[in-house]
């Protein structure tokens, strides 16, 4: 089987589950553009454990619905998807083999971080999912070292799949509509990001927080971003990134999507 990409994608409010919009429509359409994988290594920005990263290992992870005040559609939502305790035991094996610690939570679900895009790309649940968390506090080294130590299963049919945002300043969502203008503090810090992806500067990447336009702004807290490291560690050294995406949702969440290859 040849190397899949990794994935960073965007899922933004858990609305995009419901509501149309572009990047709702590109997702929907992402697992049939991709080679089919065996199993999804699935990467949220909402599972966060401390001093260790974790892996979810139930056999069957329910639906986690961690958010409040949407409508009632919303959390009838279920995505059966049959977990993937090998790829969980595989994923611990090479985490463990690269010095890092690391847990199994067997009664640990989907959030929605998992299961928005998920159902979008394959709404059949028919491809096993695990999830791995990440760290609280967790700097972006240390998720990039987290990929790294994962780059093998790229090689044997798990698709990674990070999932975040690239913006997330949700003290900036006033109730504006999906489509409202967007403020130049986002799209500078999107053209960034793109910019430095594209160029594969790690350097700049990993110190975005003090190097990229607007950052603390685009991010307060950083934990959408994080799985973006994971995907790009987990791509291999050299792995080049492409743009698959890049639209705003409500003026503030910037909802591109990149493979790493």
């Amino acid at each position: 089987m040849s190397r899949l990409p990794t994935l960073f994608v965007s899922h933004g409010s858990p609305m995009l589950a419901l509501q149309d919009s572009p990047a709702r429509r590109f997702l929907a359409g992402l697992g049939a553009a991709l080679p089919r994988p065996r199993a999804v290594l699935a990467v949220s920005a909402h599972w966060e454990t401390i001093g260790a990263p974790a892996l979810g290992c139930a056999p069957r992870p329910a639906t986690i619905h961690d958010f409040g005040g949407f409508p009632p559609a919303l959390y009838q939502i279920d995505y059966p998807a049959p977990g993937a305790h090998d790829v969980a035991e595989r994923a611990a094996a090479l985490l463990q083999a690269a010095g890092l610690a690391t847990r199994r939570d067997p009664g640990r679900g989907l959030d929605h971080g998992a299961w928005v895009p998920l159902r979008l790309m394959y709404p059949d649940a028919d491809v096993p999912v695990t999830q791995l968390s990440i760290l609280h506090r967790g700097d972006p080294s240390a998720h990039l070292r987290i990929g790294r130590a994962l780059a093998a299963l790229s090689e044997e049919g798990v698709l990674v799949l990070a999932s975040g945002s690239l913006t997330h300043n949700l003290h900036a969502y006033r109730g504006q509509g999906v489509d409202a203008p967007v403020p130049d503090w986002v799209t500078g810090f999107g053209d960034w990001m793109a910019a430095r992806l594209a160029a594969n500067d790690q350097t700049a990447l990993l110190d975005y927080r003090h190097a990229a336009p607007h950052a603390v702004q685009n991010h307060p807290t950083d934990e959408h971003l994080l799985p973006l490291f994971v995907a790009l560690g987990a791509a291999g050294p050299g792995a080049r990134a492409t743009r698959l995406h890049a639209s705003v949702e409500h003026g503030v969440l910037a909802m591109d999507a990149y493979a790493f290859q």
